[in-house]
């Protein structure tokens, strides 16, 4: 066999070809939509196929989570029904418990629940997981088992240096996940420095239209903990719709194409707005002077994301005042889809937020660049 029968196809023909998915039966190109709950026995009472039952099985969701775990570089994948039953799901199937740290400023819904978290007998512990002396203070020896770390972090998008965090869990006994939903497996493979669980908002930028909510794990390799997390998805019945699942697979597939262009619209953005006089900072990892710049570019490839921030000289009511007047952004909760969406997350997140007031969040679309540039500049004044 020549060399070229053996190169693995690039991630952007995975994803073009949804992994080579398609209907065995009628050989239709487009593989269809498996909805049924429940499946026979054989004759001598086993499942021959391996499909027992919807709750846990079911072959449009697993052609997906074939999909997730090729492009991420891991052992298998899980689908779930949002994002957060899919980061929720890793801490129900801890089995004692287990000492947690988590980024100061992240995804905020999360960050509400894992404050709550020791109801379930866990604690927690928030830091500056870019700030490796401060992570290293943290860790409690023998207790911490979990690092939590997402990167870039939402609405900041700070850079957390993915490899040195595993060095350090790793040397106390303790698991890696990292959320990363705004980076993609395009962008930035977490297993391939040295993470143990990569999660996704699929919501986001994996499906891409605003049209489905999911969620996704993907484990490094097989082990105890993530059986018990297989077995905890199925228990508390949170896997994701068949449906769903075949309009995340539907989305998946023009990933590459999406953020591509998502990236480079909004690293120009980016770069045009740093030069605004009413515009005091603009948060984005593909600028030079971020404070993360180093590590974002040995961790992530092929561009920077299409996330950033804006922070407003006139404060939160310039920033309230600026949401309200766009007209080709949409003012809206989510990102990663193919609108581009503003948002003052600071009165989305409430009291205990450490999202600065004067902050704007942006999820750069797919519109035209200078059209989106015009209007944010006619919307500041």
């Amino acid at each position: 066999m020549d060399k070229q029968s053996l190169r693995l196809p690039k991630p952007r023909t995975v994803l073009a070809q949804a992994l080579g998915a398609n209907d065995p039966t009628t050989r239709a190109l487009v593989p269809p939509i498996h909805l049924s709950t429940t499946f026979m026995r054989d004759p001598d009472n086993g499942y021959e196929s391996g499909f027992v039952y919807g709750r846990s099985d079911n072959a449009t969701v697993m052609q997906v989570e074939a999909i997730l775990a090729n492009l991420e570089g891991g052992d298998s994948a899980l689908l779930f029904s949002s994002g957060m039953a899919a980061a929720t799901a890793l801490f129900l199937a801890l089995e004692g418990p287990t000492h947690i740290l988590a980024p100061e400023v992240m995804y905020w819904g999360f960050r509400q629940w894992l404050g709550e978290i020791s109801r379930f007998g866990h604690s927690v512990s928030f830091v500056d997981t870019s700030d490796l002396a401060a992570v290293r203070a943290a860790v409690r020896p023998g207790k911490t088992g979990i690092f939590w770390v997402e990167t870039p972090s939402n609405p900041l998008w700070t850079l957390t240096d993915i490899a040195a965090i595993a060095d350090i869990a790793h040397n106390c006994g303790a698991l890696v996940c990292v959320d990363s939903t705004v980076s993609t497996p395009l962008i930035t493979r977490p297993i391939e420095f040295g993470a143990d669980f990569v999660v996704h908002s699929a919501t986001k930028y994996l499906n891409g239209h605003s049209d489905v909510i999911a969620g996704g794990i993907v484990a490094a390799r097989e082990s105890d903990y993530w059986q018990r997390v297989q077995t905890t998805r199925g228990q508390i019945g949170c896997i994701l719709g068949p449906f769903q699942a075949w309009l995340l697979m539907r989305g998946i597939r023009t990933l590459d194409v999406r953020l591509r262009e998502q990236s480079k619209s909004a690293s120009l953005l980016a770069s045009m707005l740093c030069l605004h006089p009413a515009i005091s900072a603009v948060l984005y990892p593909g600028l030079e002077h971020h404070p993360g710049h180093d590590i974002a570019v040995r961790q992530m490839s092929g561009g920077f994301g299409g996330m950033l921030s804006v922070r407003l000289r006139g404060g939160e009511r310039a920033a309230v005042d600026v949401a309200s007047r766009v007209k080709v952004w949409k003012r809206a909760t989510s990102l990663g889809g193919v609108e581009s969406l503003i948002e003052h997350r600071a009165s989305i997140e409430g009291p205990g937020t450490p999202c600065p007031a004067d902050l704007l969040r942006l999820s750069v679309g797919l519109e035209d660049v200078e059209d989106l540039h015009m209007d944010l500049l006619e919307s500041i004044g």
